[in-house]
């Protein structure tokens, strides 16, 4: 018998089994890699349906197991390999005393792989036959869930939620602008809950400003370590384009011109990258960049797809999961954000595309974007 954790697969049983052999490759992986973090010592046996995570140490590798994306499920369990249901109906008969008080209720609950040809009745009955308890199935005070396989059989007694979603990695890469505020950093969690890889590029004003949102950006990183095991941060200069800008173009475009131009060099991080898309976190609505037709002629300016995983939450269901996250806290430390620092107290909500691209024209921004790519500072963890 061992001890350990089962796991449950999430939405890898709705894909082709090709696909579900790759993405359960990628979801073995991902749990090695975090639990070797821990400094555990375990053995991963990887089944048809289930992972079961074999060690001591249940309760430090479940914190590093309920953030792994892919996981529906999982449940602290005992493990009996090629073991038999007399093995396991006599073990629960020798301990249910420890686990369902005399005065509590129980319910049995099975399920067993279509290889175990004794029947599910058959299989209740006789576990259920040692425990010398009232039944109660709809509303019973404990619950035991046997579990039957073909490599043997597992026993738990409650399953907590996994974080669900797709094994980070699976869904390709993307490049995901992080200022160091509320938003992104939610926003680039959500992509690697759909199984994608995040590349951050983070924006800044130094030295005009501190480096107080670069630092943040690190924090923000630690955090996000703990959903994707490796991650490479972009630190752009933004301050001479800034200045440029605000020298020669109508106050009420300015933001405007700051999105499109940042899209602009995220489209070459990107390419140099091999991401397929950039994340960014905005909300529809939120500010005035982010009405329809700003966004419309903000995202005008690339060609690569732009996905906005926020763009129908409001701002509590934001800071609510930057909360649950752990990000909130980081994020609301005071900084001199890139684009407020420049931003104009009348920015316009409905901008104009032809306006905005002959302001681009006189500002040379080919020249303004390749300056700038080459003072770019490249952190790897």
């Amino acid at each position: 018998m061992k001890k350990g954790i089962l796991i449950a697969f999430g939405e890898i049983f709705l894909k082709s089994p090709g696909v579900q052999k790759l993405f359960k490759q990628r979801l073995f992986f991902n749990l090695s890699f975090f639990l070797k973090k821990t400094n555990l010592d375990f053995k991963i046996y990887s089944q048809r349906e289930r992972i079961f995570v074999a060690t001591e140490k249940t309760k430090r590798a479940i914190k590093m197991i309920k953030k792994i994306f892919g996981i529906s499920w999982f449940a602290e369990s005992l493990f009996f390999e090629k073991g038999s249901l007399e093995e396991v109906s006599d073990f629960v008969k020798k301990n249910y005393k420890d686990w369902i008080k005399e005065d509590e209720t129980f319910a049995l609950r099975l399920k067993k792989s279509s290889e175990i040809k004794q029947s599910g009745q058959k299989i209740i009955e006789e576990i259920a036959e040692g425990i010398k308890r009232k039944v109660n199935l709809e509303k019973p005070k404990r619950e035991i869930f046997v579990e039957a396989r073909k490599e043997g059989w597992y026993l738990y007694f409650k399953k907590k939620k996994g974080a669900g979603g797709l094994p980070v990695g699976v869904g390709g890469k993307v490049l995901a602008l992080i200022s160091g505020g509320i938003d992104s950093p939610v926003a680039s969690y959500l992509m690697a809950k759909r199984g994608a890889e995040n590349v951050w590029l983070h924006f800044h004003s130094f030295p005009l400003v501190s480096r107080a949102s670069i630092e943040k950006v690190k924090e923000l990183a630690k955090i996000f370590l703990e959903y994707q095991p490796h991650l490479k941060i972009y630190l752009v200069p933004f301050s001479k384009i800034q200045t440029e800008i605000r020298t020669k173009t109508l106050p009420k475009y300015r933001v405007l011109l700051y999105r499109r131009i940042m899209l602009k060099i995220a489209k070459s991080i990107a390419k140099r990258e091999k991401c397929s898309a950039i994340a960014t976190g905005e909300s529809l609505g939120q500010v005035s960049s982010q009405t329809l037709p700003n966004i419309q002629i903000i995202e005008k300016a690339v060609s690569i797809p732009v996905l906005r995983p926020l763009i129908g939450m409001d701002k509590e269901e934001i800071i609510k999961l930057a909360k649950k996250i752990k990000t909130y806290q980081i994020s609301i430390k005071p900084q001199e954000d890139c684009c407020t620092l420049f931003t104009p107290k009348h920015a316009t909500a409905k901008g104009n595309l032809k306006e905005i691209e002959k302001m681009e024209k006189k500002l040379n921004i080919q020249k303004s974007i390749k300056d700038t790519l080459k003072e770019i500072e490249i952190i790897n963890y």
